[in-house]
């Protein structure tokens, strides 16, 4: 309830502070025009492309495979582009039993070569036997070890097209991994913060600084729509059922040219591909219930429906009565081939959350926080050739906030955005992308009542009525110079209006990922990016917009080194540094040591400096683990005035181990470490406590979080599992400030401890 509490005044005090074939045409006579090109179909598979686990693999795996396919839809050959024995072994022998409809150029029939990539799961153990005992009168069994029962059948792996290799500093998180992290409760976003470059506001709380870019900074996405929040108030889950979630992707700084707009990092996920076969997950927890199922229509198309509902009110009136706690979310999405080479797509989502208070006086419910928001995004998805795809999408969404006391006060931000992109396959060395988009965002304000009060009044003066508008063009090319070697050059312009004030950006951004040895890689990125002033923390409906103090800028550097070691394991080292240019980052600067007359909407200078360590055995391993270790500083500048932003953290460790012990058991734990926040005072006037006295921060945080699961094997796909897990085992409390009325004394939450039991399944 502490924790609710605070995120309800946070929000409070920020208000206050305001796949290709590559066939040839034969070359046409020089002496006329080139006749036009024949269409070209690339190979489509029958059914599920599969492979098999092969004995004795440990882990995950990734594999590509280039496959010839011939006029009769059959694989000739295929050979291991990349991947490691005895994986690419099983995808070699696996790819002589698929079977394709063949490529067709002007309706005929040809041979084509494709790539395909498996990625590797290890199937869970099955449980043994249990031996039955002997009938009366029979003599007991000996001693002697019973022979191993025979293994069981290898996992069906399935097969997806090739995809574009991660950008470079990008930590991607797959949901199979992901759902074994202690304190994550299988959810992929809320393994964001165990990340390297990620400093939390408050442990647990699903807001926080990537390389000292503030909260409000931080781009959400969503198959590339922008979404206002990826999490339920407080502690609770995404806003999105785990099942759906392929991969969640952090870009810490220079980021593909896609991804626009924001000066600090991009959160970005991806959704599962539409399935031709039956799937779904589902959940029962102590706080929410869950399901996802997706069905095929016929051999084009497919359906997919799901969500998540809380029932958290019931539990939290036992322990704080008079509290109210409700949220759930939803997701439907529907996808239908035009043609073999045509799809389209319609995906709805959206979310629900509300935090209330009994009135003590006249027993009414009061809101102390409410926040939804919705979309829709129908696509459409070409392959206008063998080398070139493209994608167009019109998105509709609705955001809206109420807030503590303000009954009938509503934030509303109704939105409307079009978005085309062109990938373009050159050659194989060479991957050109580019696109457009644009986005129309209506702000305005509700108040309910016919006498609004003064503060309801002031919150509608705040963010008055208008009109925002962006306009986007982009392009970055993937760069194949051989050896290894890969560079990725990008720009983007920005056109910006807001309540009459227009604005132009021009954004750069160049990466590289060089090769030193075959297990070392030299990793670098730089970029220059622009954003509208923000609001200090994400909220949907909230947005400044005003335009009038420029645009907020960020120049991002960031230069490392990956390394493969032994063992499966692999690890990085980053040093980045951030300059930051006009930010609005009222929530860092603020009462920064006793100047009560700040202006909120003050714009500072600021810069981060820091060193990144990523360790990491892959937590699906038998034994697995990482170490993410961010050393980082922080600063803003106001009138000349250097301070530390109230949120820096020097040292933010996360460490994690998963272990399984066979027959089915899987235990992990998780310790979080950080610095304390720098001690400020609002009154300088007012003595600090003497255990204060000479030190610079709050005391340190550290917290436990565990997991324990028990998994059953269900045939050959289906699954259950029973899984006791909890954040912050230890329960420990955490300094976030100082109450300062006679003595400046530390002031703590918690202990902010989340304890879930549930059984989770799936098919």
């Amino acid at each position: 309830m502490t924790t609710l509490r605070l995120t309800a005044a946070l929000v409070a005090a920020a208000l206050s502070l305001a796949p290709a074939a590559f066939a040839q045409d034969p070359p046409p006579a020089p002496q006329a025009a080139p006749p036009p090109q024949p269409a070209i179909v690339p190979p489509r598979p029958l059914s599920p492309l599969r492979a098999y686990y092969p004995e004795g693999g440990t882990g995950e795996h990734d594999v590509t495979v280039e496959i010839t396919v011939t006029k009769e839809g059959r694989v000739k050959d295929a050979r291991v582009v990349e991947g490691e024995p005895p994986y690419g072994d099983a995808a070699v022998k696996a790819a002589d039993g698929w079977l394709f409809d063949p490529a067709t150029r002007a309706g005929q029939p040809i041979v084509a070569r494709i790539r395909v990539r498996i990625h590797f799961t290890p199937p869970a153990p099955e449980p043994p036997p249990v031996q039955e005992p002997p009938p009366p009168g029979e003599p007991a069994p000996s001693d002697k070890p019973a022979p191993k029962p025979a293994p069981p059948e290898p996992e069906v792996i399935e097969v997806v097209a090739l995809g574009e290799r991660p950008a470079v500093g990008t930590v991607s998180l797959g949901r199979a991994e992901v759902r074994l992290l202690p304190g994550a409760f299988g959810d992929p976003f809320r393994a964001i913060e165990a990340l390297p470059g990620v400093t939390p506001i408050v442990s647990g709380l699903p807001y926080f600084y990537v390389r000292g870019a503030p909260p409000g900074n931080v781009g959400y996405f969503i198959d590339n729509v922008r979404v206002p929040v990826l999490y339920h108030l407080g502690l609770g889950p995404s806003v999105v059922h785990p099942g759906l979630v392929e991969r969640v992707d952090l870009y810490p700084g220079g980021y593909p040219a896609q991804y626009g707009r924001y000066t600090g990092g991009i959160v970005a996920g991806e959704t599962r591909p539409a399935a031709n076969e039956w799937r779904g997950e589902a959940s029962l927890r102590l706080i929410d219930v869950g399901a996802m199922v997706e069905a095929p229509i016929g051999d084009r198309g497919a359906a997919l429906v799901g969500g998540r509902y809380s029932y958290t009110a019931a539990l939290l009136s036992l322990a704080a009565p008079g509290t109210q706690l409700d949220y759930w979310d939803y997701q439907g999405r529907f996808s239908w081939d035009l043609s073999p080479r045509q799809r389209i797509t319609v995906f709805a989502f959206g979310s629900y959350d509300y935090l209330g208070q009994e009135d003590e006086d006249t027993g009414e419910m009061q809101t102390l926080f409410s926040t939804q928001f919705h979309r829709i995004d129908l696509r459409y998805d070409a392959e206008i050739s063998d080398k070139t795809r493209l994608r167009q999408a019109v998105t509709l969404g609705l955001d809206q906030s109420g807030f503590a006391g303000r009954e009938g006060l509503f934030l509303r931000d109704f939105l409307i955005g079009a978005r085309t992109q062109l990938v373009h396959r050159e050659s194989e060395s060479i991957l050109v992308r580019a696109g457009l988009d644009a986005t129309f965002d209506a702000y305005d304000a509700v108040a309910g009542g016919d006498d609004p009060d003064e503060t309801t009044q002031q919150l509608a003066n705040l963010f008055p009525t208008r009109q925002d508008i962006m306009v986007g063009l982009y392009a970055d090319t993937i760069l194949d110079l051989g050896r290894g070697v890969e560079v990725t050059p990008g720009a983007r312009i920005d056109l910006w209006g807001s309540r009459g004030n227009t604005a132009f950006s021009a954004d750069f951004r160049l990466a590289s990922r060089v090769p030193v040895t075959k297990r070392i890689r030299l990793l670098n990125a730089v970029g220059l990016a622009h954003q509208a002033p923000g609001f200090v923390l994400p909220i949907p409906g909230i947005a400044i917009g005003s335009l009038q103090g420029g645009l907020q800028k960020s120049f991002q550097t960031s230069a490392g080194v990956e390394v493969e070691l032994p063992l499966g394991f692999t690890g990085t080292a980053t040093g980045f540094f951030n300059g930051f240019f006009g930010m609005a980052d009222a929530l860092g600067t603020a009462a920064r040591g006793g100047d009560e007359d700040i202006d909120p909407n003050a714009r500072s200078l600021g810069n981060s400096l820091g060193l990144e360590v990523f360790l990491k055995r892959r937590l699906t391993e038998r034994l697995g683990g990482y170490v993410s270790y961010t050393l980082s500083r922080t600063t803003r500048a106001i009138n000349r005035e250097n301070f530390v932003p109230r949120f820096d953290r020097t040292h933010v460790l996360n460490a994690a181990v998963s272990w399984d012990p066979g027959r089915g058991w899987r235990l992990g734990s998780r310790f979080v470490f950080y610095t304390g926040l720098p001690i400020t005072r609002d009154n300088p006037y007012v003595p600090l406590a003497p255990e204060l006295e000479g030190e610079t921060r709050l005391a340190p945080f550290f917290r436990i979080d565990a997991r324990i699961e028990k998994r059953w094997t269900i045939g050959k796909r289906g699954w259950i599992s029973l899984v006791l897990e909890m954040l912050n085992a230890t329960l420990s409390e955490e300094q976030i400030a100082l109450d300062c009325r006679d003595t400046c004394k530390p002031q703590s939450i918690g202990p902010v401890s989340i304890p879930s039991l549930g059984v989770e399944g799936g098919f």
